[in-house]
């Protein structure tokens, strides 16, 4: 094993940034209460409200806008739920006509109950989609959106998909396996042409492309700390003023009534923190990672046979590489890799145990050989040239290493 270790897998989590462990060490020597009067519990309060300010201006929203959890997990799930159940009101007029008919369309044709209606697409990340099956299972109807070769969502599938009774929509702005950037702005426009709300996954992108969520339109915007330089336990919640959500928690009213419960912090200043460097550095941040995510793929293409790429390369998020190489298990693959000093993943880090062929790449019409042999590759702002050279002298040694122990086997 190498004795350096070389970190492709920062979709996993990202280390913590300096100034980051400073924020948190700095709160929890405090540990004031951001609900008491005292002084502690007043700068403990001071300390939070700065954090939403900096991860509001990281997304240009107001910070009033902004409600921290405890992971992207939890703001995918109330997202989904919270709005759902407090608009649910537009389902119910949209049932009858003005004399107390039902009204016509899709619903109706197919004989189906004029019910409240969400859409979400079929390379959405598991606290997305079993968050929408649980609602469907208590009665809502969902419709789930194909994707093509590339991973896009169709912008006609989605108009053909609205209903009268269609409430909301939850398309991801990006997909932190494949890479693919998927036109938000333009989903979300028609969503909003029917009066739907509209939500976005944007817990792969935030902190690695500029995300403005007037430019985007979106209602609500779901990021996590740990995915650009914070800490894990970390998260936040963009709703748009305006846009009413039940609250995930009852109790003593914070973040605005929405998530009762003592804030964590340390978590939230460390958050902020990460909000404020990343949004003075993703520039150069961009442009650093797409230059080595670029040079791997070359690197890759050059060395290793029987190599595919997935993903739009014209869409796509800037550290982001995937990879399928052909005779091989992404299991065996990322065990290889790690035994020889390089970290890489194998899908998304939520749901790899299941050592299922990815989701994702049989929703984009990849068969269960095809997608085998996949891997993810994700660089950092703190990856660097020498690393990434590094990684292309071991990967294809391992590969053939793998490759001829899967031929001895075979021939046994």
């Amino acid at each position: 094993m190498s004795n350096t270790r070389i970190n492709l897998d920062y979709a996993a989590s990202t280390p913590l940034l300096p100034e980051v462990q400073a924020a948190i060490v700095a709160a929890l020597a405090e540990a004031g209460n951001p609900s008491a009067v005292s002084q502690a519990g007043q700068r403990a309060k001071q300390r939070v409200e700065q954090a939403r300010r900096h991860v509001a201006a990281l997304i240009n929203a107001k910070p009033e806008e902004i409600y921290f959890t405890s992971c992207g997990t939890e703001s995918n799930n109330w997202a989904l739920r919270g709005l759902f159940a407090a608009n649910k009101r537009k389902a119910l007029l949209a049932e009858k006509n003005g004399d107390g008919s039902p009204v016509s369309g899709a619903g109706k044709a197919e004989n189906r109950p004029l019910v409240p209606h969400l859409i979400i697409s079929t390379i959405e990340h598991p606290s997305i989609s079993l968050t929408a099956k649980r609602l469907e299972l208590e009665g809502a109807r969902m419709t789930i959106l194909p994707v093509d070769r590339e991973g896009f969502v169709s912008l006609s599938d989605l108009k053909a998909a609205m209903t009268p009774q269609t409430i909301l929509v939850s398309l991801m702005l990006a997909n932190g396996e494949v890479g693919t950037v998927q036109p938000v702005r333009e989903l979300a426009a028609i969503a909003h042409e029917h009066g739907v709300i509209f939500h976005t996954d944007a817990i792969a992108a935030a902190g690695q492309i500029p995300i403005d969520v007037h430019e985007l339109g979106v209602d609500a915007l779901s990021m996590s700390a740990n995915q650009f330089g914070g800490p894990q336990g970390a998260a936040a919640l963009f709703v748009r003023e305006n846009v009413r959500i039940l609250p995930l928690l009852e109790g003593g009213g914070q973040e605005h009534g929405g998530r009762s419960g003592t804030e964590s912090v340390a978590a939230i200043a460390g958050m902020g923190m990460a909000a404020e460097i990343t949004k003075g550095e993703l520039p150069n941040r961009l442009s650093h990672m797409a230059r080595l995510r670029d040079h791997l793929k070359e690197g890759l293409s050059s060395r290793v046979e029987h190599v595919r790429f997935y993903g739009s390369w014209a869409s796509r998020l800037p550290n982001n590489l995937h990879a399928c190489i052909d005779g091989l298990s992404s299991e065996s693959l990322v065990l290889g890799l790690d035994q020889a000093g390089v970290t890489v993943g194998l899908g998304s880090a939520c749901n790899s145990k299941s050592m299922r062929p990815s989701a994702v790449l049989k929703a984009m019409g990849l068969n269960d050989e095809q997608a085998k042999g996949a891997l993810v590759f994700t660089l950092s702002a703190q990856t660097t040239e020498q690393e990434v050279d590094q990684a292309l002298e071991i990967i294809p040694t391992v590969v053939e290493k793998l490759r001829r122990v899967t031929a001895l086997t075979a021939r046994v």
